[in-house]
Parts: structure tokens; C-alpha cells; sequence
């Protein structure tokens, strides 16, 4: 599958304003704000702009930051890293591998197997839950 590419415009109509501001302008959101910080829900969280899989709750857990953290990808290939010097720090950014997609960055202060923190945006991710809802369940 190829690199996903769209005009600023374009990801403007599919994306809301904070949600184009965090994926596509590489935006923060404020910590302890975000849908997923502290969500237990079972499922797979994929990329909000192209329904990449990226990350297994199995792998989410509470680091304490503030934003949704994982110990690893749901697959290898699906996020890339780069080098990020932004505001005077030098970190890894993390974005989808299919469009790029600003997601946040990674940091070598997990939990074991790993080692490995992936602090990532709630606006930057879509969680695809197991449980069904009551329109599903109930006809």
C-alpha cells in the first residue's frame, strides 16, 4: 500500500479543527484533556486520518503523563520515527506510516518488554472497540 496524500484543504474537510491542528500540523493537545488518556476500553486504536492499525489496548498503560501511552505498535511498519528538534529538545516524533499523520512522540522510559513509551495524541487516534453497542446488540 502507498503513501496516502491529500491537499491541506482536503484533510480540512475530513478532519475537525483540533484534529487537523494536532495530525497535520504537528499540534500537541493539553495533557489529562484527550478522549483516550485514561480509557480501559478494549480494542484497537487506529490513525483518525486513515484507519491504520496502530496500537492494541494490550499494550496501552497508565504512565502517568497524561496522554494515552503504549509500549509498542500493533504491528512493525506502521509508524515511522523522526528526528524532532523542535522547541529546543531533541525527541522522536511518531507518525503513521500510510499518510504521515502527526501522532506524538516516542521515549525510552517505558515498561518492560520494551522499554519503550509511545506518548501519543488522543486527537490523533480512533479507538475500533470489541463491544458492541446497544444498536447492535438489541435490534
Amino acid at each position: 500500500m502507498g503513501k496516502l496524500s491529500k491537499t491541506d484543504r482536503e484533510w480540512q474537510r475530513e478532519l475537525s479543527p483540533e484534529e487537523f491542528r494536532i495530525t497535520r500540523q504537528k499540534g500537541t493537545e493539553p495533557a489529562f484533556t484527550g478522549k483516550y488518556w485514561n480509557s480501559k476500553q478494549e480494542g484497537t486504536y487506529v490513525c483518525r486520518c486513515c484507519g491504520t492499525p496502530l496500537f492494541s489496548s494490550t499494550t496501552k498503560y497508565d504512565s502517568g503523563c497524561g496522554w494515552p501511552s503504549f509500549f509498542k505498535p500493533i504491528a512493525g511498519g506502521a509508524i515511522d520515527e523522526l528526528q524532532d528538534n523542535s522547541h529546543g529538545m531533541e525527541r522522536t516524533e511518531i507518525v503513521c506510516h500510510h499518510c504521515d499523520a502527526h501522532l506524538g512522540h516516542v521515549f525510552e522510559d517505558g515498561p518492560q518488554p520494551t522499554g519503550l513509551r509511545y506518548c501519543v495524541n488522543s486527537a490523533s487516534l480512533e479507538l475500533q472497540s470489541q463491544e458492541k453497542n446497544d444498536e447492535e446488540t438489541y435490534p
